[in-house]
């Protein structure tokens, strides 16, 4: 693994008890970050947080990114722990099924919406105010190759990583003067539990896709992110990097 320079860097990671972002948190903490996960599954989060402080300095934050008190609460209570933040990569998310779009039901429609993009608006609404006080700042948004293409029966998903790439560069635009770089991956399928959410029809059809012929590796997503989040990416922001194996040519 190449070394990264995040010394004394402290990090939010949502979605940190597991899959991509478990490997961020793990390769940000080997690179001398601070890394505080967020994540709705409690016991999962008091695992993941045990088996990483043995790396490095962890904290720990169960909680629903949909909720704003909530958010802001997590926020706070980390800035009370490591003294700022400095990193935010919005990695949480869920894939709510596989269904034509006619046939999903609404409330999984909405709630793939409300996690995916949503909790990513509401963290960044709590976070970026501390990294203006500072004047320094990396936020990396993990979308999906499917926001950039669209994937059948994944509508809601596929919309949900649309609207996180829109959001990346309007918010880049916006601090592109005040030291805070915002750029998102957008990676193939990865292997993870995620994949528990999906028919097997739909990850043969997700594989097919990728020219490359394999999923993408959890650590090899975390190579590109942490790159994004560390003082060598200086004047990339508002971008998409792609992770998808040679299946996205744009």
């Amino acid at each position: 693994m190449n070394q990264l320079d995040l010394k004394q860097r402290v990090a939010v990671v949502t979605g940190g008890a597991r899959g991509i972002g478990y490997a961020v948190a793990e390769r940000m903490l080997r690179s001398g970050g601070r890394v505080s996960l967020w994540d709705i599954d409690a016991a999962k989060l008091e695992e993941a947080g045990d088996q990483l402080s043995s790396i490095g300095a962890v904290a720990i934050h169960a909680l629903d990114l949909t909720q704003d008190d909530a958010v802001r609460g997590a926020a706070q209570a980390t800035v009370e722990q490591f003294g700022r933040i400095d990193i935010l990569v919005n990695n949480a998310g869920i894939t709510g099924g596989n269904a034509p779009t006619w046939e999903l039901d609404p409330s999984a429609w909405r709630r793939v919406i409300e996690v995916n993009l949503v909790g990513a608006y509401l963290t960044s609404r709590s976070i970026v105010p501390l990294m203006l006080e500072r004047g320094y700042g990396r936020i990396v948004n993990v979308a999906s190759v499917a926001g950039k293409e669209g994937n059948p029966n994944a509508s809601h998903y596929s919309a949900s990583k649309a609207g996180l790439i829109g959001l990346t560069k309007s918010l880049a635009k916006e601090l592109a003067t005040k030291g805070i770089l915002v750029n998102c991956v957008t990676p193939a399928a990865a292997n993870t539990e995620l994949f528990l959410q999906m028919t097997q029809e739909h990850i043969d059809y997700m594989r097919s896709k990728i020219p490359m012929n394999r999923f993408v590796e959890p650590h090899e997503i975390a190579a590109t992110v942490c790159w994004l989040a560390s003082e060598d990416c200086s004047f990339s922001t508002g971008a998409v990097f792609d992770i998808s194996g040679g299946r996205s040519t744009y």
